[in-house]
């Protein structure tokens, strides 16, 4: 068996000698330990597993040092809330909420996300928000596109032609076990480059390649074969992998820091009447407890000795 089938990786690829490149991502482990918590009705875990593939997929496309979020904003459909999260060295964490009544009836676990179950999950009228935070130039870029494609590979590439302007083409899949996505772009060329009608028909091939990819491929073939059997006309020039894994980034100062921006009555008022205060990370499903005598530690006045514990 193939060493990168079952891996968690993203994998870069290129046309030689033209402008052309693309990126290949399947989770496995990473992908069952984001949902181990979770137990979501088959075509609202594909559309969180399309979503997280996406983020990796457009982290991939960067050179930053920081963190993509993907978000669904709005809508009139099932989803209330999407969230998938990618850093520069591709640690991946997601959530997702979907009033599952207004699902209608849930497809076969073995159906493909279909158009119609897409809208029914997105609806009318939502948004779907790339912001990219870059830590070492403490810069932040946002781009909004609204959800109007049949599909969430649709929305992703109407995000590329709107916001950044490059020809991308884009398939995600997932299913119980793995979640995967193959995105291909054509980059700028240099001004005054020759073969112009070579790069064009690179980029026809590739375009066509990608429209004959299967979902199964996608989730079960290796990456390799998945390359050769659809842009098996082109040079291609396949690079090592970079690992892909899941890692929340919680922990008790974020916390304490929202209960901070609670204030101390509300906080308090918590305490009384459940004898304690716990968050629960929407992300990785930890808990954080806080007593009574936290509570006091935590609006403590900043000169005030503080206990140990």
């Amino acid at each position: 068996m193939n060493a990168y089938l079952n891996a968690d990786a993203v994998r870069r690829f290129t046309v030689e000698n033209r402008p052309v490149r693309g990126h290949f991502v399947r989770m496995a482990e990473a992908w069952r330990v984001l949902r181990e918590h979770r137990d979501h009705p088959a075509p609202v875990r594909e559309l969180l597993g399309e979503a997280v593939s996406a983020s990796v997929l457009l982290a991939a496309t960067l050179k930053f040092r920081g963190t993509l979020t993907l978000q669904l904003q709005g809508g009139s459909g099932a989803v209330r809330l999407l969230v998938a999260q990618c850093t520069h060295d591709f640690r991946v964490r997601a959530v997702i909420r979907a009033d599952e009544e207004r699902l209608g009836a849930e497809p076969a676990e073995s159906a493909v996300l279909t158009t119609d179950v897409f809208r029914r999950l997105v609806g009318a009228g939502g948004r779907l928000v790339v912001t990219v935070e870059a830590a070492e130039r403490e810069a932040r870029y946002q781009g909004i596109v609204p959800l109007e494609g049949d599909s969430f590979a649709a929305c992703l590439e109407a995000y590329f032609a709107t916001s950044e302007q490059l020809p991308t083409r884009v398939r995600l899949a997932a299913d119980a076990t793995h979640a995967a996505g193959l995105l291909i772009q054509k980059l700028p060329g240099e001004r005054g480059a020759p073969d112009d009608t070579a790069v064009r028909a690179a980029w026809n091939d590739v375009e066509q390649g990608i429209g004959t990819v299967l979902r199964s491929d996608l989730l079960g073939s290796p990456v390799e074969r998945v390359l050769t059997r659809n842009f098996g006309h082109q040079d291609l020039r396949l690079y090592a992998g970079s690992p892909v894994r899941f890692e929340c980034r919680c922990n008790p100062e974020r916390v304490a820091a929202l209960l901070r921006t609670l204030g101390p009555d509300e906080v308090r008022e918590v305490l009384q009447e459940q004898g304690a205060v716990t968050v629960t990370c929407d992300f990785c499903n930890r808990p954080y407890r806080f007593d009574a005598i936290d509570v006091e530690v935590l609006f403590a006045p900043t000169d005030a000795p503080h206990s140990l514990h």
